[in-house]
């Protein structure tokens, strides 16, 4: 391991890994393409030449995506209406509404306790930002956010001076890509620390003088999940 990050991770606060989180369906997409848009001209909407019929059609598009709980309100609520509530929608609602539906996921993300302070900070940002600024985030920033926690959340493993395993899975991750970082904290960390954990009990065997309740625990912790293999080593052990 590089000194670099050794002098970094000693320096990282407590961060609480954060598992990837997918893209929320409620992060700003475009609405489908109108169907037929007709010559227009300067300064006129697409949708103020469509017809009452390729309008109801495009709101049903845009809840055929599946959308957060305002446009799927706002466009019900139009497609309830009159052709102008259809087309005040579709120009002007549709945004606000899903502008509305991006807030809230980042609210959502805030009230996580396992969010990380990359995220917060950026989430904190675009909440006092413009719509785009939200939109933008949950499209591309909060990835990128969220891997600058990823990446120090492995830093702070490896301050703690781990097994072999962990060791050398953690800096695999650090040099590899976000997806990488992801699925090391969701899976890999745990199968690495499994790998410690069994070699350690391999060591207690080996112990002279091994007491028989000590080495059937272990044996037994050996046949199940990296779990037991985990609460062997940290408690059970000491327990026996």
């Amino acid at each position: 391991m590089k000194v670099t990050r050794t002098a970094l991770a000693l320096t990282v606060g407590a961060l609480a890994p954060a598992l990837l989180l997918a893209t929320p369906a409620l992060a700003a997409g475009s609405a489908a393409a109108p169907a037929k848009v007709a010559a227009v001209t300067a300064g006129e909407s697409p949708y103020d030449t469509m017809s009452d019929a390729e309008l109801r059609a495009e709101v049903t598009r845009v809840l055929a995506a599946n959308p957060g709980r305002s446009v799927t309100s706002a466009a019900n609520e139009a497609l309830a209406g009159t052709t102008e509530d259809v087309r005040t929608f579709l120009k002007t609602g549709l945004a606000k509404a899903r502008d509305t539906d991006n807030a809230f996921t980042i609210v959502k993300l805030l009230a996580d306790p396992n969010t990380g302070k990359g995220v917060r900070r950026e989430a904190n940002r675009v909440l006092s930002g413009t719509a785009a600024d939200r939109a933008e985030f949950l499209k591309t920033g909060l990835a990128k956010a969220q891997d600058e926690d990823n990446k120090f959340a492995i830093l702070k493993l490896l301050a703690t001076k781990p097994g072999k395993g962990v060791t050398r899975e953690a800096n695999k991750a650090l040099d590899g890509t976000p997806a990488d970082r992801t699925a090391f904290l969701k899976t890999g960390l745990r199968l690495a620390q499994a790998e410690d954990d069994r070699v350690e009990t391999f060591r207690i065997l080996a112990r002279p003088g091994l007491s028989d309740a000590l080495r059937a625990a272990a044996e037994k912790a050996l046949e199940g999940t990296p779990e037991d293999l985990r609460h062997f080593i940290t408690v059970g052990q000491f327990q026996v």
